[in-house]
């Protein structure tokens, strides 16, 4: 797939203050790949448009729209993107009981998530989504809220770029008090890697990340392009993205949130509740989450980021030729595993609280 002209689009219009567009691609520059062999990949460090889904796409659209004119072909955005990432957020919970304003918030959470495999073709907002796809001719790996009845998903979802949904993953264990808020992935979701004529694009979620057996999970579905939507902006997320590069040979593309404490409605209507963050330490500038968004090779070298210094289009150039480089040393699920003495067992079929017999075709047992 030739590789587009690498003019960086100017301070474009990506939602609120001016997008930075960036490309960082280091490594040795005395071989030439092939122009078929590079893929022009942008992850999105960017905040929700909170409570807002509708202001939220608009957004995403023009920040995709960016991307694709500096001429990337795969675009990630963060985890929790569309529907938000309810960070601060203590939902008035308390063992043994919930605070009336906390099953408001939670209203108001669950009317900002999306439909997805209800009705058939997904609700507006996945029809949306797979639109921009296509418009601009991208993978797209989107973050979102997922509502399933009135069970919400963290979840990440696959496009290509005809705009066809491929499918998705959903956070299989949600961390801390998100257990509060969002239901437990199953194994039919579990790992999911997408075929695709740029490479096998597979996604875990923020903490999923530090799971062994999850990432040799996906790593057996010869994941190349291993993205990691997070909310996760300490300097130790660092460690663990180049740790997994290396690991999986793969590129690792982590995409998170840059928040200041206005991309979040004002109190009461939201409020910051301890932790690291409260409203009565909080300005409106202050930062909540830094990003640090992130492009690795399968070597471990970083190609774009980290960056903490706002909203951003963090792109880089990968050579997939470097994946069999990488792997040359070290193939975690080939010639470095030793499935005689250790394997993994992935039950990846769906789990469903009720069964209905009628749903089953029914079989005559007489003969």
């Amino acid at each position: 797939m030739a590789l587009v002209p690498s003019d960086p689009i100017g301070g474009g219009g990506g939602g609120g203050g001016g997008v930075i567009a960036e490309v960082n691609m280091q490594g040795d520059c005395s071989y030439s790949p092939s122009p078929s062999l590079v893929i022009r990949a942008t992850v999105v460090q960017a905040s929700t448009v909170f409570y807002d889904t509708a202001a939220t796409l608009e957004k995403a659209e023009r920040l995709i729209s960016d991307a694709a004119a500096y001429g990337s072909q795969l675009v990630v955005f963060p985890e929790a993107f569309i529907g938000g990432y309810p960070r601060g957020s203590d939902f008035g919970v308390a063992i043994g009981s919930r605070h009336p304003k906390g099953r408001e918030d939670f209203r108001k959470y669950h009317a900002s998530a999306i439909q997805v495999d209800d009705p058939p073709g997904g609700g507006p907002e996945l029809q949306r989504l797979s639109a921009m796809a296509a418009k601009y001719k991208v993978y797209l790996v989107m973050g979102v809220i997922e509502r399933d009845g009135y069970t919400l998903y963290c979840t990440v979802l696959f496009f290509d770029s005809q705009g066809n949904y491929l499918g998705k993953h959903r956070k299989l264990m949600p961390t801390a008090l998100e257990r509060v808020i969002w239901g437990f992935g199953d194994g039919s979701t579990a790992v999911p890697v997408f075929h695709t004529p740029l490479a096998k694009i597979g996604a875990l979620i923020c903490w999923e990340n530090r799971m062994p057996l999850l990432r040799t999970a996906i790593y057996a579905k010869g994941v190349e392009i291993y993205c990691a939507p997070t909310a996760d902006s300490r300097e130790t997320w660092q460690s663990s993205m180049t740790h997994i590069a290396l690991e999986g040979g793969c590129f690792v593309l982590s995409a998170n949130q840059f928040c200041k404490r206005k991309d979040y409605p004002p109190p009461p209507d939201y409020t910051f509740t301890g932790g690291d963050h409260d409203d009565d330490d909080l300005s409106p500038d202050s930062v909540v989450c830094a990003g640090g968004s992130v492009i690795i090779s399968p070597l471990g070298t970083v190609l774009a980021g980290p960056n903490y210094e706002g909203e951003a289009l963090i792109s880089a150039d990968l050579d997939m030729g470097e994946i069999a480089r990488a792997k040359f040393d070290f193939d975690v699920v080939g010639h470095y595993s030793r499935p005689d003495v250790l394997n993994l067992i992935v039950k990846d079929h769906p789990t469903t609280p009720v069964s209905f017999t009628s749903a089953t075709p029914k079989t005559d047992v007489f003969q």
